[in-house]
């Protein structure tokens, strides 16, 4: 039986030629067979040539997103099974695949399975869908992640405002296996770090930021340092181990300055003030009260979620930017990250010029960086490049 049809409108095919995995709503010109959503589909030009085999929801954006340009190849347990295996020896191969350290084990997009993140920390997997049709194969994906890694458990997390945009309907649970009992530690450049499965922001940990942190810490000897949006404290811990003066942690989020604190006290590392607020809030205070730091960081959430979000995003991102120039001391570090993948890199050098500008402060770029490589970019599909962290000298 042949597979549903998408024909694209005249013109459209060229990204997916090149595997680009995402066909939006606007390239297609017609749906033959009405396929159901989550169902496999082939997608063609407006000349009829086959481009690629794709899975389909008409509920989303991103209509189909593509896995396969061989024609005669089905988008069967086999053949996820592979990218899977493909997956995991990436990780392997990094160093990063055991049970001391925490890993990012498949990568959506860059791993050539978009709609799906798996996190490992210890002997338990995280699952996050960010596709319908990845996440109806759920139970098939849990099978072949039991079946090559044989974990303690499986939990699935879901991610905020994605079941609206794809219309998923899931909730957070452990599918295989047994949860951990309260909290996991994981290892991180000789610093441990706690994670909750199931209550810990994103899927337990921030591992994205893994050697960002550590760069970042190369700075901090015999400085004070600020830690915006601190989370479970990853850049505090790390400029104090590497010999900070002082660091002070800013979150609205209570329970995440008692992980906070919990991990400095597990390492030995202090002093640390933990300042529980709104960012922006706290640190126009710390304005008004002239505190000075040696630097600062600032690793906000997404701000950007769309397009028609993009110049609200670009005005929080240089009202805080801003607000942490006036933080910082003459020679200071600024860190400045950001993880909307709608926002370039090029935006964020922008942003710090005009920021530099208004504050009449010279703005030195050191280094330009992305996520840890557990976080691979897919060289067809650039949005998969989402953290950016820019480490700059302000004079």
């Amino acid at each position: 039986m042949s597979l549903p049809k998408i024909i694209l409108k005249q013109g459209k095919a060229k990204p997916f030629y090149s595997r680009h995995p995402w066909v939006f709503a606007g390239a297609i010109s017609k749906t033959e067979q009405s396929p159901k959503d989550g169902a496999e589909v082939e997608v063609y030009s407006a000349e009829g040539n086959f481009i690629a085999r794709g899975l389909y929801n008409s509920q989303s954006k991103i209509q189909v997103r593509l896995y396969t340009w061989n024609p005669d190849q089905p988008l069967d347990k086999d053949f996820f099974k592979s990218k899977f295996q493909n997956a995991i020896q990436l990780r392997n191969d990094l160093g990063l695949n055991n049970n001391e350290v925490g890993c990012r084990l498949v990568f959506s997009e860059a791993d050539g399975l978009s709609g799906l993140c798996v996190d490992k920390y210890g002997k338990w997997l995280v699952m996050q869908y960010t596709s319908l049709a990845m996440a109806n194969r759920r139970e098939m994906f849990a099978d072949i992640l039991q079946e090559l890694i044989n974990p303690e458990g499986i939990y699935l997390r879901t991610e905020k405002g994605i079941g609206k945009l794809e219309g998923i309907s899931l909730q957070d649970e452990i599918c295989r296996g047994t949860p951990p009992e309260g909290t996991i530690p994981i290892q991180e450049h000789g610093l441990q770090f706690m994670v909750n499965l199931t209550e810990g922001q994103k899927t337990g940990y921030y591992l994205d930021q893994r050697d960002n942190r550590l760069e970042a810490a190369k700075l901090a000897p015999g400085r004070k340092v600020l830690d915006v949006f601190c989370y479970g404290g990853g850049f505090s811990l790390h400029a104090l181990k590497h010999g900070a003066t002082e660091t002070v942690g800013i979150d609205q989020s209570a329970s995440a300055l008692h992980l906070a604190a919990d991990n400095a006290k597990r390492n030995n590392l202090g002093p640390c003030r933990w300042i529980l607020g709104s960012a922006f809030e706290t640190l126009a205070e710390l304005v008004k009260t002239g505190e000075k730091f040696g630097v600062v960081v600032l690793d906000p959430p997404k701000f950007a979620r769309s397009r028609s979000a993009i110049d609200e995003a670009i005005k929080g991102y240089r009202k805080l930017n801003a607000l942490g120039l006036k933080l910082l001391e003459p020679g200071g570090f600024l860190v400045s990250c950001c993880c909307s993948g709608l926002i370039t890199m090029d935006m964020m050098e922008q942003i710090l010029a005009l920021v530099g500008a208004d504050e009449k402060r010279d703005i030195q770029v050191l280094q330009r960086r992305g996520p840890s490589p557990d976080h691979p970019v897919a060289a067809t599909c650039l949005e998969s490049h989402y953290l950016k962290c820019i480490i700059t000298r302000v004079m």
